[in-house]
This record gives structure tokens, C-alpha cells and sequence, in this order.
């Protein structure tokens, strides 16, 4: 039996060394994915600040999230900027809502 080339030696060590490495990022990228999942369930509309349950208000076009520990308001991204540029008065009905 004929001995393979060096050629056929380094072919075959890439080949199973990129078939390893697509192996081993699929199996990251799911345990990336699980974490992802884990952390979200975790922390699902809990304030970001104290760790108690937000508490989903809506106001006009916009659904706003309170903190029921420690009155924290916590917006989505993109609503700040609609309840600035509301010419209905929005944001100062939001402070009426939220002031103490």
C-alpha cells in the first residue's frame, strides 16, 4: 500500500480540522442561543435597576413600563423620541402621569 503524499496529508488534517471547527461553533451558537433564552426568561419586564416586576401602562400610543418597587420608568427604544415629537402634549401629560 502506497504511503499518501504530504499533499494528501495536509488536505485531509484541513478537511477534518474545518469539519471539527463547524461542529464546535454549531454547538456554541446553540448554547449561545440557550443562554440568550435563559437570560431573557430570567429577566422579562423586571426593572433593570432594582430587580422587581415592571408593571406595563398604556398611555396614548405608547406602552410604558413602571417599576413596582422603585417607581422607575423604563421606555422601549423609539418611544422616547415619539413622546418628544408628539404635538399632542404627550410628554407633558407623561410627566403629569409619572410626577409625584
Amino acid at each position: 500500500m502506497d504511503k499518501p503524499s504530504s499533499h494528501e496529508d495536509t488536505y485531509f488534517a484541513k478537511r477534518e480540522f474545518d469539519r471539527k471547527k463547524m461542529l464546535e461553533e454549531a454547538a456554541q451558537k446553540a448554547m449561545a442561543a440557550e443562554e440568550r433564552k435563559r437570560l431573557k426568561e430570567l429577566h422579562h419586564m423586571h426593572c433593570p435597576k432594582c430587580g422587581m416586576s415592571l408593571i406595563e401602562i398604556d398611555y396614548k400610543h405608547l406602552k410604558i413600563d413602571k417599576c413596582s418597587g422603585c417607581d422607575g420608568v423604563w421606555l422601549d427604544a423609539g418611544e422616547l423620541d415619539q413622546i418628544n415629537t408628539d404635538e399632542t402634549g404627550t410628554f407633558s401629560g407623561f410627566l403629569k402621569l409619572f410626577g409625584k
